[in-house]
């Protein structure tokens, strides 16, 4: 359980980093009292999560040939429509976070992600 806590972490601290440095990522209102921007980036935070964990396996599965093909770049296009996919149900269930367009803002939004979630990892190592 708490590997599961410490990943959602990750991810929300990844996400507020590319949301702070990528133009095209809205996460939580900045007028929005402290405790509530927190509250929203852990809730998309565990989108993020839920999402990587179901969905991104299967996508991977398909994009494989693709994956072989670019040694490995196209992992960054699955990466990016992981996280469209979280803007899209962000959206539909009433969180506030945004990317505005996939190719430049999902794209590099998804090399920060994973470049903040691997310094991260480091440090956090997974006890699992």
């Amino acid at each position: 359980m708490k590997s599961i806590a410490i990943k959602v972490l990750v991810n929300g601290v990844a996400l507020w980093v590319a949301a702070f440095l990528v133009f095209g990522i809205h996460l939580a209102d900045e007028n929005e009292p402290l405790g509530k921007r927190l509250l929203s980036v852990l809730l998309v935070a565990i989108v993020f999560g839920l999402i990587n964990a179901v969905i991104k396996p299967v996508a991977k599965f398909f994009s494989f040939p693709f994956i072989i093909l670019t040694l490995g770049l196209f992992t960054l296009v699955v990466n990016a429509a992981m996280l469209q996919l979280t803007s899209w149900v962000a959206g539909a269930v009433g969180l506030p976070f945004h990317v505005d367009h996939f190719f430049w803002d999902a794209v590099l939004g998804a090399i920060l992600i994973s470049i903040v979630s691997l310094v991260l990892g480091i440090f956090l190592p997974d006890r699992d």
